[in-house]
Order: C-alpha cells, then structure tokens, then sequence
C-alpha cells in the first residue's frame, strides 16, 4: 500500500459523486474569452508592466517578449488539458487536487486566494494613477478603494451581463492599443534592427549603451507576468456551454490574443519613437511617446482608457476570486457557519453573491490599509508557485493517465510540462539572487494551506474537500 493510500491523500476516482449544476451555463466560447481576456488586461500591461522592460533593454524588449511568448505557448497546453478534463469552477486549485493529491490542492488554493485579494488591491490603487491624470480630483487611495467596491457589485450581477460589461471596456481598452500601433506605424523613424538590439540608457546625456543578452533573458520574467491571465478561463467553466470541448480553445485563443495586443503595439512605439534614446531614458515611455506623437488630447484620452481598462481587469478579477471562494466553500474547506453562506449561489441572479461581496469587502480594506510597495511584495514569487504546481499536474496526469479523458491533448506528450519546470527553475533562481523575500513569502502562504489542511481537513476527510467530479453538461 502507498503512502498516499495509506494516509488518504489520493485524489479522487473518475467515478466518485459530481457537483450539481447550481451556476447558470449561459456564457458562449467569445463570452468566455471576453471576461478572460478583461482579466488579462493586456492594455494595463503595456502601460505598466512593458515600460520597465524598455528601460531595462530597449528594443529588444520585443525579443523578451516573443521569448515568453513561447513559454506561454507551453503553458497554456498544461492549462488547456487540464481545464478541459477539469473544467470546474475552482480553476488551478481543482485540478492540482485531482492530479496532485487535496494536500496540494488546498494549498495552493490558500496562495491563490490570498495573492488574489493582494492583486485586486494593486490593480484598483492603479486606478487612481489613470483618473489622476484626466481629473485630479479622482487620484488617489479613495478612488482604489471606490472601485473595488463598485466592481464587487457589479460582479454578483448575472455572468452574461458580466460578459457583455467587460466587453465594452475590453473594446475601449484595444482601442487605446489600437492609438499607439497608428501613431507608431504612420510615423516609423528607427530600423527593423531596433527591436533586436539590446541596450539602455547610460551617461548623463541619454546616450544608449549595449546591454548582455541576460538582462534580456531575465525581462523573459516580466513579460511572462504581463501574459498572465489567459488560465482564467477555467474560473467560468461552469458557466460556459460545453466547456470540456470549449475551454482549452478558450486558453488558447486568449493567449494569442493576449500576445498580439502587447507585442505588436510594443513594436510599433519602438519603431514609431523621434528617439530612442529619449524614450529608454523616460521614466513613462509610453506616455513619452504618445506625447511625442499624438500631443496632450491624445494623451489624456489614452490614459482615460487605460483607467477604464484597469476597473475593467478589477471587475474581471472581482468574478474570478468569487467564484473561487465559492467553489472551496463547496469543497467544504471550512466550518459550515463560515462555508454554507459562501456556497450559495443566488436562485435569480445565479450567482455566488455572498462569496462575491467578501471577497470585494477584503480586497477594499487591503487597499486602505496596506501599502502598494507591501502588496506588490507579498505576490511578487505567486506565479513561479502556480506555474510550477500546474507543470507538475500536467506532468502527473499525463504519467498517471488522469488527463487521458480530457478533449483537449497537448501536442507532444510530457514536453509542454517539463519544459515550463525547467523555465521556472531559471527564473526562479534569477529571482531568489536578486531577492529572496518575495518567494519566501509566497512559499510560506503556500506553506499555510498544507497547514490547514493537515490540521483541519484530513482528519474530516469523509465530509471535507471530497472533491467531486465536474459536473455533467447540459448540452
């Protein structure tokens, strides 16, 4: 007899008990890939996440990218498998489970949750930087703080209307996008070479010096930061029609998606600048260039969109932690005065509205009283823990077989998985020599759900985290 067999830790035969369909599955394939890419929010990255690259590596910034761009191909095969075969509502955590053992699963669902609710409150503090620009008045904490709350009423609304709302800020969002690919490629003053030439800003006059082809390969970390988010589909299996065919498409497709809205913008500023040394050496490059190339009117209307694509990800984020609150207090991850509450799903809006509403309470006092600088601290590691625990449950059930039912397979057997491991294990390293605190960190969250599930859980394990499987599809 195994260890796992012997301590009751092994996931859950294919032929166990299944949820019951309380959530409405009412969200079409583009529906899906709409709130998904919101969450991704590609036009936030490009405006956040792409200007450090830039000034890190200048235009070989789009070599970094293009770099994660095939690990996120690889990546989004592990997703895309495993989602279809596991198209439940409770995302990476219910297939690491199933694959991995509950242990595992709990775990890094305590990590999710809590780098979730850290990240809503990032994301919303932004917020305020973009409205701060159009109208002073709307900078600030307060405005961080309003729109979590305002997106987490928004969230317990029916999900197509969800879809449809996030759509129409999607479609203000690629606009934005779409400005700075026109002004870029309309006005394209520097070589094709830029974008494979590595360097940055150095001397007192703005002079561009070469830079080592490492600095490039660790920007690989940063842009695949700024794809993350295309997994997100899984999140609205439930509420998808016939996700187990569907969702792996949906991965996919967001990522390509995902991958087109930043590169290709990101080429054309490089190549559309009046200069590259001034833009390297701008601590806004894309705001550098949209003055450069589009004057104030252009500017404040860019930013005003990047404000409505930065509540737009809140909104999306918003849905995605409640139902997975929802879907751990199904699981029975708590007492049931804390879980029957969270697992209720509202008979008209068939929404989880209690699980919803908390997540958004807890995310806006994170925001109020905890600094953007600790938050960012606190979640800087989480995806080298997610990306990892999700290559190794792809790995898992490839060799065990677990996956073998899924309607998507990845091309290539194990490939996809082992090479995401041995990605993560560069990173990581680069990582933890630059600085060690924030893995430390998101390894003690993880850390504390083995914790709880060890005291608390395994010893109720006929009543607790059974983990059914996905529910049958109405067709």
């Amino acid at each position: 007899m195994s260890l796992e067999e012997r301590t009751g830790d092994t996931a859950p035969h294919d032929d166990g008990p299944r949820y019951e369909q309380e959530l409405s599955r009412s969200l079409t394939f583009k529906e899906n890939v709409l709130i998904t890419l919101s969450a991704v929010t590609p036009a936030s990255s490009v405006f956040i996440i792409v200007p450090p690259v830039i000034q890190q590596v200048g235009g070989a910034a789009v070599v970094a990218f293009l770099l994660a761009a095939v690990a996120g191909v690889f990546m989004a095969f592990c997703y895309a498998e495993l989602s279809s075969r596991y198209p439940l509502t409770g995302g990476e955590y219910a297939f690491a489970a199933r694959t991995l053992g509950p242990a595992t699963g709990f775990a890094l669902f305590t990590l999710n949750m809590a780098g979730g609710i850290f990240i809503l409150a990032v994301v919303a503090l932004g917020t305020g930087d973009y409205l701060g620009e159009v109208w002073h008045s709307l900078g600030g904490q307060g405005a961080g703080v309003a729109v979590v709350l305002l997106a987490a009423v928004v969230a317990v609304f029916n999900i197509r209307t969800n879809a449809w709302v996030t759509g129409v800020f999607l479609a203000v969002e690629l606009a934005a996008l779409a400005a700075l690919v026109v002004l870029g490629f309309v006005h394209v003053d520097q070589p094709v070479s830029t974008l494979w030439t590595a360097q940055a800003a150095g001397g007192a006059h703005g002079v561009l010096t070469g830079v080592s082809w490492g600095l490039v390969a660790a920007a690989v970390a940063t842009a695949l930061f700024a794809y993350n988010g295309y997994g997100a589909a899984v999140y609205f299996a439930e509420e998808t029609r016939n996700a187990g065919r569907t969702i792996g498409r949906s991965i996919l497709w967001s990522l390509a998606i995902t991958v087109a809205a930043e590169v290709i913008p990101l080429a054309a500023v490089l190549l559309g600048t009046p200069s590259l040394a001034d833009l390297v050496g701008s601590a806004a490059p894309m705001n550098h260039f949209l003055l450069a190339r589009g004057g104030s009117a252009v500017n404040t209307a860019v930013s005003l969109g990047i404000a409505l694509a930065v509540i737009n990800a809140v909104i999306a984020l918003m849905l995605q932690q409640g139902r997975l609150l929802y879907s751990a207090a199904r699981d029975g991850a708590w007492p049931d005065v804390i879980g029957r509450p969270m697992a209720r799903v509202h008979a008209r809006l068939k929404t989880p509205v209690a699980a919803t509403l908390t997540v958004g309470v807890a995310s806006a006092l994170i925001a109020w009283l905890v600094p953007a600088e600790t938050l960012l601290l606190a979640t800087g590691a989480n995806l080298l823990v997610l990306y990892a625990v999700v290559a190794l449950s792809a790995l898992r059930g490839k060799l065990t077989g677990r996956t073998r039912t899924a309607a998507y397979q990845m091309p290539g057997g194990i490939t996809a998985p082992l090479a995401i491991l041995a990605v993560i294990l560069c990173v990581t390293y680069e990582t933890v020599v630059t600085d060690w605190v924030p893995a430390a960190v998101s390894l003690s969250m993880f850390a504390a759900g083995y914790l709880y599930y060890y005291g608390y859980l395994r010893t109720r394990r006929d009543e607790r985290w059974t983990l059914p499987e996905p529910v049958t599809e109405e067709e």
